[in-house]
């Protein structure tokens, strides 16, 4: 059998990489869980409930690192903990790879076969194990609340005897997950909603869920594979920003979400546009661990400039430590689980597009979530970054040796 290891996160994460459920459906499938001690506490999931659902309680981390055959966790793993690994063997987590090249590097030194958790690619048989959106989903919400709590006025209408209490107007800029997930909690509050995307396939979306679309005129194809927004040419950005700005200055909360993968956040709120909004109004930039999408957000902060109150907190996702640990801990126990195709045995299927890429999607390539397997750097935007010649396409290495007995 295979012996799964759920590391502790580092602090401040709260998160954690299974809960007692997942243990269950891991465990059934022939695996043996151990769980560091203390790992589920920011998550309020006991020790004892993990040993109750069949886990092992593990208080050595070294040992736990280095006696696993598949390592999961949460956090981008440490250098020293990668290092501690065995050979051959694999690790689940989230690894930004792009930002973390010396990584990747010493992974492949290893032999460590690591599928990053960020590097799904978006289709419909990859959802169930989608962690981006999991976690953008529950980030969406939160954005809402904070931009709710900071706000100096109520969301929804009121009729009273007093007078009428007209709806806050809630800008939300990105109708990707979080977006869309922001946009019903805005309307369920009861706020007035206009949603600004690049794409302009997703109007229907933003309007089915009540909102309004501000819609940008282009002939630009503004979408890569797999339904991401892509940098824009400097003519849309231009073009856009006028469109914005109007309805930016007008609105009592904005709610940024918009992101490019492997690049930083694109700035759509300039500094000129917050001295111009009302002052009181809320800016939550959910963009701010990529450097944010306003120009004067300050990750990791709550600042107050201009009377503007703009909240650059990160991983919002954390504060619902909870249900976020739920559907984590599910995405990475259905990525184990399509590995498992025998009762104890776990293996990679390097035939599998979520875990080495294909030819999908009209026709179109994407690569995989297995960034590193048996010694070889597999994710071609990682080789061209390392200055590593093309792989051969398909597999381009032989299929992963079977885990467990």
């Amino acid at each position: 059998m295979a012996a799964v290891f759920i590391a502790k996160e580092p602090t401040p994460e709260r998160r954690v990489a299974a809960t007692p459920e997942t243990v269950k459906r891991l465990t059934k499938d022939g695996h043996q869980v151990s769980v560091q001690a203390g790992a589920g506490d920011g998550a309020f999931y006991s020790d004892a409930e993990f040993q109750a659902a069949g886990a092992a309680t593990e208080p050595d981390a070294a040992k736990g690192w280095s006696s696993a055959d598949i390592v999961c966790q949460f956090s981008v793993p440490a250098a020293s903990s990668i290092a501690q690994m065995k050979q051959g063997a694999s690790l689940v987590s989230f690894l930004w790879p792009m930002d973390n090249l010396e990584l990747v590097k010493l992974l492949a030194e290893r032999k460590i076969s690591a599928f990053a958790m960020d590097a799904i690619p978006r289709t419909t048989r990859a959802q169930k194990d989608d962690a981006l959106t999991s976690q953008a989903s529950l980030a969406g919400y939160k954005a809402v609340i904070l931009a709710a709590l900071h706000l100096p006025k109520i969301f929804p209408m009121q009729m009273t005897a007093a007078g009428t209490i007209r709806p806050a107007r809630v800008v939300i800029i990105g109708a990707g997950v979080a977006g869309l997930q922001a946009i019903a909690t805005a309307k369920r509050l009861g706020a007035i909603v206009e949603v600004s995307d690049v794409r302009p396939e997703v109007k229907e979306q933003v309007q089915s869920l009540g909102a309004s679309y501000i819609e940008v005129k282009t002939d630009e194809n503004l979408s890569t594979v797999g339904g991401y927004a892509k940098e824009q040419s400097e003519d849309f950005k231009k073009k856009q920003a006028e469109v914005l700005r109007a309805h930016l200055v007008a609105a009592d909360a904005i709610i940024t979400t918009a992101l490019i993968p492997y690049r930083p956040a694109p700035k759509l709120i300039a500094a000129e546009v917050v001295q111009h909004m009302r002052p009181g109004s809320v800016i939550v930039d959910l963009a701010a661990e990529r450097g944010g999408n306003c120009e004067l957000t300050q990750p990791g902060k709550v600042v107050v400039l201009h009377g503007i109150t703009i909240v650059g907190e990160l991983a919002l996702a954390n504060t619902v430590s909870v249900h976020a640990s739920d559907q984590y801990a599910k995405n990475v126990q259905n990525v184990l689980s399509d590995g498992t195709k025998k009762a104890g045995v776990f293996a990679w299927d390097l035939g599998d597009d979520i875990v080495a890429g294909g030819q999908v999607m009209g026709g179109q390539p994407f690569a995989g979530a297995l960034i590193t397997h048996q010694g070889e750097v597999l994710h071609p935007k990682m080789r061209e970054a390392m200055q590593l010649p093309p792989l051969p396409a398909r597999q381009p290495v032989t299929a992963a040796a079977p885990v467990g007995t």
